[in-house]
């Protein structure tokens, strides 16, 4: 039986989900998205989801009209139609249908494309999580504005292949020998001196929903902690590393250009926060 998804109002089954060559999220990669966990039948973290999907569209004058309300209720009916316990959905809000390429913004008035879609994935139980991913480095060659959470997504692909041509699970970006984020996450070492450390929100890191949950929990915790950017060798050198993002949560990284992190295994802090944020979604 075929999943259900939305597309502008109608559920259909996913082969039925089109849209047109011509909308400008596909011509353009204009548009944005957002993308939901879904842990025991709920879903996590919704409504900062969806404030960061207004801040995505005001970042590109790209008019939502509709409500945090309604898009929540497309969200309940995919996990009702598809009988989904665990997973994500998918959401994604273009400038439309232009009907012509043209680089400039549509004169008139177009009909935006809103299309979300559902899947069932192992959030909870990730032994590949749990047990810690290996990653590799790479040169950070994305646009200025990585705080905006839009589809142009090509780096973070090309940057995943080279993972896996490595032998690596996942990809993380550097600059001028500085660290940015993971190619779809935010990072995060514990360093030398003991203390949580992530690079400050700006314009060259994606302001990450799971990021900004660790921070807080980390703070109830009583840990230490740093908002500050840190080097490929701080990285390297550090006690801990791991990853945050909406489908892996706390995603330890015990291995790095094949260099073994702290004891090569996931660390306490990590550990420790994964399963309080776990907790939390119950």
């Amino acid at each position: 039986m075929s999943m259900i998804s939305y597309v502008n109002g109608q559920y259909l089954p996913e082969e039925q989900a089109t849209v047109s060559v011509f909308d400008r999220g596909f011509l353009f990669a204009d548009a944005v998205y957002e993308v939901t966990a879904i842990i025991n039948g709920k879903l996590v973290d919704f409504e900062h989801h969806i404030a960061r999907l207004q801040r995505s569209c005001h970042e590109l004058q790209l008019a939502l009209p509709y409500s945090s309300e309604e898009i929540k209720q497309i969200h309940t009916q995919l996990i009702e139609r598809n009988n989904i316990n665990e997973g994500l959905i998918y959401l994604q809000f273009t400038r439309g249908n232009a009907k012509q390429r043209n680089f400039l913004f549509p004169d008139k008035d177009i009909q935006p494309t809103l299309v979300l879609f559902a899947q069932k994935t192992n959030i909870v139980d990730n032994l590949k999580v749990k047990n810690g991913i290996r990653a590799v480095t790479v040169d950070d060659i994305r646009w200025a504005r990585c705080d905006i959470k839009t589809v142009a997504l090509l780096a973070a692909s090309l940057a995943k292949e080279y993972a896996k041509q490595q032998g690596a699970d996942d990809a993380i970006f550097v600059k001028d020998g500085i660290v940015t984020e993971g190619s779809s996450s935010n990072c995060f070492i514990v360093n030398q001196h003991g203390q949580l450390q992530t690079r400050g929100l700006s314009h060259e890191i994606l302001p990450g929903i799971t990021r900004k949950a660790v921070l807080s929990l980390a703070k109830e915790q009583g840990i230490a902690i740093i908002e500050k950017a840190f080097s490929l060798e701080e990285m390297l050198t550090a006690k801990e590393v791991f990853m945050t993002s909406a489908t892996t949560l706390v995603c330890p990284v015990i291995k790095i250009n094949h260099q073994k992190i702290g004891e090569g295994k996931p660390g306490n802090i990590a550990i420790r926060l994964r399963e309080i944020y776990l907790e939390n979604t119950k």
